[in-house]
């Protein structure tokens, strides 16, 4: 088995910011000792710092490391084996060794396209790969961006991976050149093996709830009750107390319909109206959609982090040639704490496999939008 070539670089505390001297010394130390060897396709995720250097960033690399397609993003931090790059200035490549026929890069598909028009130029590619497993990166800031992805998922039937890119820049994602406003990625062909595995950042507080009626976008009963009864049930009389305190810390989830394993989107309490008892959720409810509460902790976080690492290990086996890594802006440190904890837990249980990634606004997976999840992807040996 070969492992996937991969190499990072970035700014850090143990090399001070007097170090940085531009893109061109991460990628200098990334290329320091790659092997001339590796090829397939290409995969690049930078820091924000980057983002107006990404189309010299991607001719050199094409150049120097010999690989001709690259797929990737702009994120506001990222990520690799063991280490994770916030507030810095840093790169992360990968050379995901797997024929050139095995793969296609997605075009930049933006809001008010089809996947069905997008994707018609590789028609014939698809029809003779049956993909079954993609790679992709949306632009926060597109009005349609959450169609977009669930039609891309449904129009090439493939298991889509990934995140949310940065909103700080205008061509914040990679197909082969700089781009950005919609979605782009990779497909890859069903011989490619890959095993994912999904990890909450939140805990379940209460039980299912049915929402029995709404006033527009608010939720105004759970249950046949005020909608705020219900939830000062489920969080208890210490926080019902004050409110204030839920900011952050208490999030809706919508159940998955269809999941044999309780899968659940998290969303924001995007308003608590304590006079009317109502509450505003942050998705497209209707009257007979459920609802249920979850606490967001570090102590949930971990437990379900070592859970989905215990279970993905048992599935991939030993044959694991490397994995991409989308998680949420909020975890990291922001939940693990310092000192790279999160990707600590996963060289620890994996061993040493090279991971990249990157922390974003959102993660995919299975072509459904979460926010507080990691969604690790291994790719496996034939």
């Amino acid at each position: 088995m070969t492992s996937f070539a991969y190499a990072h670089a970035g700014v850090t505390p143990e090399g001070p910011i007097t170090q940085w001297q531009g893109w061109r010394s991460l990628m200098d130390r990334c290329l320091e000792d790659w092997p001339p060897a590796a090829g397939g396709l290409g995969l690049l995720y930078v820091t924000e710092p980057l983002a107006g250097d990404l189309d010299d960033i991607l001719d050199h690399l094409k150049e120097r490391s010999g690989i001709a397609d690259w797929t990737g993003a702009v994120a506001p931090a990222i990520c690799a084996s063991g280490a994770e790059y916030f507030d810095t200035p840093a790169m992360a490549i990968m050379a995901l060794d797997v024929p050139g026929d095995d793969y296609r890069l997605l075009p930049s598909i933006n809001s008010g396209e089809s996947g069905d028009d997008a994707l018609r130029s590789m028609a014939e590619w698809l029809s003779a790969h049956d993909p079954r497993f993609a790679i992709v990166h949306a632009d926060p800031r597109g009005a349609g961006v959450l169609s977009l992805v669930p039609g891309l998922a449904e129009t090439t039937e493939a298991y889509l991976v990934g995140g949310l890119t940065s909103a700080a820049t205008q061509a914040g994602q990679i197909s082969d050149a700089a781009t950005g406003g919609g979605v782009s990625g990779v497909l890859f062909a069903d011989t490619v093996q890959v095993a994912t595995g999904l990890t909450q950042g939140c805990s379940p507080i209460g039980p299912l709830h049915t929402v029995t009626d709404m006033d527009g976008d608010i939720v105004t009963e759970l249950d046949g009750r005020l909608a705020l009864d219900v939830f000062n049930e489920d969080i208890g009389d210490l926080l019902a107390r004050d409110l204030q305190r839920v900011a952050g810390y208490i999030h809706a989830a919508v159940p998955v319909v269809g999941s044999d394993t309780g899968d659940y989107m998290v969303r924001n309490l995007m308003g608590i109206d304590a006079n009317q008892g109502w509450l505003a959720i942050g998705d497209a409810l209707s009257e007979g959609d459920q609802v249920m509460f979850v606490r967001r902790d570090a102590a949930s976080a971990v437990e379900d982090m070592g859970r989905m690492l215990d279970s993905l290990k048992s599935r991939a086996g030993s044959g694991i040639r490397g994995g991409v890594y989308h998680s949420c802006i909020a975890r990291g440190p922001n939940q693990f704490g310092p000192g790279s904890q999160e990707l600590a837990m996963i060289s620890e249980a994996l061993g040493d496999v090279p991971i990249v990634g990157f922390f974003g606004n959102g993660e995919i997976s299975n072509g459904r939008l979460y926010t507080y999840t990691g969604v690790l992807s291994l790719f496996l040996e034939d």
